[in-house]
């Protein structure tokens, strides 16, 4: 059996809950553009961010380590691979549209420089007397603007919906300026989840990465509540050293510890 776009949005309005964004239901894009006919609108955003130069250079964008201290320390495509991860997770437990929330979360750090937010603050100083520079709207930029994939138009022509969820991102970190995108209200319930999966994956394996570099030791955490009740969970010592496998245990029910918390 093949599945059309029209089977797809009638899968959508029968299974997803009410509060849910559905594809069917998007305010459009920014320029006339032909429907999919295996794809969702969302579906086709996913798959056009995934495309884009812009996400292969997120490989070269290091978080806290740069590319010399190894290959095992996460750079910034790593990172959004486990955001969209944590974000379908929770996508699907709260019944909302998965591809949507994929969406958001494969984009969000499209416009983020190297070396993590001490980068985009230098930057920022640095852009000054040009406006500054802000990631989130830096994304916006590559994804109207300056990815060149069609012939008709400038950038991906994603959804309205995406480009929401993107200009809206906001963590501890980042704080939006969503100016022409609505500022006042809160962004769709899958970019909220898209900004907590975000917060989720990096305070997860920047924990991992601290252990495994030697920049973090159990007994600097062994007062934190979290690292108390997670290694009680687990069976282990707060103020040991841990082993590879123990070390991947823990960060496994962090992220599971996250995600229960979100959805219940």
């Amino acid at each position: 059996m093949m599945y059309s776009r029209e089977h797809l949005e009638k899968l959508e309005e029968a299974s997803l809950a009410p509060y849910a964004m559905r594809s069917r239901n998007s305010r459009g894009r920014l320029y006339p553009d032909h429907e999919p006919a295996y794809r969702t609108a969302f579906q086709r955003d996913r798959d056009r961010i995934i495309h884009t130069t812009a996400f292969r250079r997120l490989e070269y964008k290091t978080q806290v380590f740069v590319i010399s201290e190894g290959d095992y320390y996460r750079n910034r495509l790593t990172h959004t691979l486990e955001v969209a991860q944590i974000g379908r997770t929770i996508a699907r437990a709260l019944g909302v549209n998965e591809d949507l929330t994929e969406a958001i979360c494969l984009g969000h750090d499209l416009g983020h420089p190297a070396f993590g937010h001490s980068g985009e603050r230098t930057l920022n100083e640095l852009m000054k007397a040009h406006g500054g520079f802000d990631h989130n709207r830096q994304t916006l930029r590559i994804v109207e603007k300056l990815e060149r994939r069609f012939p008709g138009w400038p950038g991906l022509n994603l959804s309205w919906e995406v480009r929401e969820g993107l200009v809206k991102h906001e963590t501890e970190y980042d704080v939006s300026d969503a100016s022409g995108y609505e500022p006042d209200l809160a962004c769709s319930l899958e970019g909220q989840i898209a900004n907590v999966a975000d917060e989720l994956a990096y305070t997860a394996h920047d924990l991992d990465d601290g252990l495994r570099s030697g920049l973090l030791s159990p007994f600097a955490l062994q007062d934190v509540t979290l690292w108390q009740e997670l290694t009680e969970d687990l069976a282990l010592d707060p103020c040991e050293e841990l082993v590879k496998l123990d070390r991947h245990r823990l960060i496994r029910a962090l992220i599971g510890w996250g995600v229960t918390d979100v959805v219940q």
